[in-house]
Order: structure tokens, then C-alpha cells, then sequence
């Protein structure tokens, strides 16, 4: 019975993938400098393809044709080298390919990945040698008053060389992600293992931990959202007070300031820059992205406590065309330029998108603990 139940199974899932003739249907297609999205929807009237390469990111989409079998599809020119994320409309309905396993969670949406090879992606892929290992680990936050979810990834190697120390790196995410953001739309853990392996980066530990102080985890788990967050800064004192030590007793870490970096996108960006100012000496290696800075009294005083304590990296990562944190770079640029403070200005092209923040990750991740 098993075998026969294992056996329709099988039946299922492939006749899942073929058309009425049983050819397989591949999609999406990627070839010869072109990609093909197909779909088996034979009882649709209408079927189009939106993807944020598109002139209109958020919305735009392009017509497909229905050929033979009830297979609509569609061959466009291939983007520039980059993951990107696509669904089908169907008669006005957005549903993804079923025909694409890779997805990526952003907030309570998962969306298919299209996956362009180049210079540019070649350390989003899998790694084809040595591969780190991501486990999630709770950690008990007297500060916000509740049980917290962090992702934790651990080199090549880490769990046989055993008397080996390592650094780490906070990697904070933005406004409406969680622990899993990282991980899944940033490809942490590809680009660490291939830059890892290919000799471009130390070997380190990436601690990524929720930055939303009333979430005890991602909402994927479906838990009650009832943290004690009503301190100024209640996250950033937890990440510099609870976090860091939590890891430093866990793990065999570097537990000194030449041993941390701290990175961080938009809002988390913005928990880059407190927990730096407001704790200066804990991180040799501060790298906020696509977040900037205000203009305050206590600015300088502040950037002055960094340099008096010592670090190693400040590196600054922003879009050209980033309306959120253009200008918050800028003051932050000029702010650290007249304090004497030497750092890195990055500006690529794009907006506030993960397509920058992954390669800000694959740029400055090279930098650390050199």
C-alpha cells in the first residue's frame, strides 16, 4: 500500500508538470539571452506576466498567449544579471508559477524568483562546494519581556574546528521583515558561503535577529505580537544588552569590538547608526545602508564618541535613486567628513530595493575583519 501510495504520488506531481501530450513544461525558461514563462491554465480567458524588472514595478504586466493544450506563454529579453520576483495574473487573480519552487517571502506575500546569471548574481546561487549552516535560535528578552527568534549562520567548518574563534555580523533588516528577511530575499547565506569559499571574505558568524521589538518571531509561526517596546530605543538596547551577549556565551566568537560588525537596512540601517552612537566602542565595523541620518545637536558629539572609541569600517551603501535615504547619506557623509572621520560613501543606481541591498552585502562583506 505504501508503495502504491508513494507511486501516485509521484504520478501526480509529474502529470503536475506536463501538458496534455506529456511534454514537459519548463518554467521559467532561460536561454540564449531570453527567458520563457509558461503556464497550463486551459480554462483562462486571460493570463498575463508581472515582474519587477518592469517599467512599472509594482504593478505593470505583459500580455501571454495561449497556444496548444491550454499552455499560455510568453518569451521576453532577458534583464541584466540579477534575482528578480514575477507572479501570473489569471483573469485578473495574481497566482504564481507552480512550475517554480524557488519563492521568497516579503511580508505575508511569497513570489516567485527568476534567477539571471552573471558577474553580478554569481554568489546568489547555491554554492557548488562548501556550504555554512543556518539554524534559528531563541534567546529569552527580559528587556522586551518575551521569548525572540534570531537566524544564526555558521561557516564552513565551524562545528569541526572546534578551538577556532570567529567574528560576527549583525545584519539587521527593514521595516516589514523579520529574521527570515535576510535569509530568503538577501541571500545571506549564498553570498557568504561563495565569497566565503572563494577566499573574498574571513570566515564569520551573521547574526540575524528580528528588529521588531513587540515580535517574539517571524509571522510565519503565527505568534501573538505582545513585547514590551515601550522604552525609546527598546530594540537597539536589546540587540547591544541581550543579543550580543546571548551570542558571545553560544558561540565561539571574537567577543571584542575588532570582533563585531554591525549592518542594517532602512529601518534597520537606522537601528545601525543608534546602536553605534548610543554605544560607541561595541562594533569596529558599522555599515548602514539606504537609511541616512538627521541633522541633530547631538550629531557630532555622538559620531565624536565612535571615532574616540576606535573603529575599523564605516561604510555607507545607498541608491541614486533612493527618495527615502539619499539625503539622510548625504548628511551622514558630510557629518563623518567634517568630524574627520574616514569612511566610504557607496552610491549605486536603483531605489530603496533588495536588488542594492544584496549587492551592498556582497560588496562590504569583503571589507570585514581584514
Amino acid at each position: 500500500m505504501l508503495v502504491a501510495a508513494s507511486s501516485l504520488s509521484a504520478q501526480e506531481l509529474a502529470n503536475f508538470a506536463r501538458q496534455g501530450q506529456g511534454q514537459q513544461i519548463v518554467s521559467p525558461e532561460v536561454k540564449d539571452g531570453k527567458v520563457t514563462f509558461r503556464l497550463n491554465a486551459n480554462y483562462a480567458t486571460r493570463v498575463q506576466l508581472s515582474g519587477n524588472w518592469m517599467a512599472n514595478p509594482w504593478g505593470g504586466t505583459e500580455e501571454m498567449e495561449k497556444g496548444t493544450n491550454g499552455i499560455w506563454e510568453i518569451t521576453i529579453d532577458a534583464p541584466e544579471p540579477e534575482i528578480y520576483t514575477y507572479n501570473f495574473v489569471v483573469d485578473g487573480v495574481s497566482v504564481n508559477d507552480p512550475l517554480n519552487n524557488q519563492v521568497q517571502r516579503d511580508g505575508n506575500r511569497y513570489l516567485n524568483m527568476l534567477f539571471i546569471p552573471g558577474e553580478r548574481s554569481e554568489n546568489y546561487y547555491e554554492s557548488q562546494g562548501q556550504h555554512g549552516t543556518l539554524t534559528y535560535r531563541w534567546y529569552d528578552s527580559a528587556l522586551l519581556g518575551i521569548s525572540r527568534r534570531m537566524a544564526v549562520y555558521t561557516p564552513y567548518g565551524y562545528e569541526k574546528n572546534t578551538r577556532k574563534k570567529y567574528p560576527v555580523l549583525y545584519l539587521l533588516h527593514g521595516g516589514g521583515g523579520d529574521e527570515e528577511a535576510w535569509p530568503s530575499m538577501g541571500r545571506a547565506v549564498q553570498i557568504l558561503d561563495n565569497l566565503i569559499e572563494k577566499g573574498l571574505a574571513e570566515p564569520m558568524i551573521v547574526v540575524m535577529p528580528n528588529g521588531n521589538p513587540t515580535q517574539r518571531a517571524a509571522q510565519t509561526l503565527r505568534l501573538p505580537n505582545d513585547g514590551n517596546a515601550q522604552e525609546r530605543n527598546a530594540y537597539v538596547n536589546s540587540l547591544v544588552k541581550e543579543i550580543v551577549p546571548f551570542i558571545d556565551k553560544e558561540y565561539r566568537t571574537v567577543a571584542k569590538a575588532d570582533g563585531r560588525a554591525i549592518a542594517g537596512l532602512s529601518m534597520g540601517g537606522g537601528h545601525t547608526t543608534a546602536a553605534t552612537l548610543s554605544y560607541p566602542g561595541v562594533f569596529s565595523y558599522i555599515c548602514p545602508l539606504s537609511c541616512g541620518i538627521r541633522e541633530s545637536e547631538e550629531l557630532d558629539a555622538q559620531l565624536q564618541g565612535i571615532k574616540k572609541a576606535g573603529y575599523k569600517l564605516y561604510w555607507i551603501g545607498v541608491g541614486k535613486d533612493d527618495t527615502m535615504a539619499y539625503q539622510g547619506s548625504l548628511v551622514l557623509d558630510q557629518h563623518l567628513t567634517a568630524n574627520g572621520m574616514p569612511h566610504t560613501l557607496y552610491v549605486s543606481d536603483d531605489a530603496h530595493v533588495w536588488k542594492n541591498w544584496r549587492l551592498y552585502l556582497d560588496t562590504f562583506a569583503r571589507l570585514l575583519f581584514k
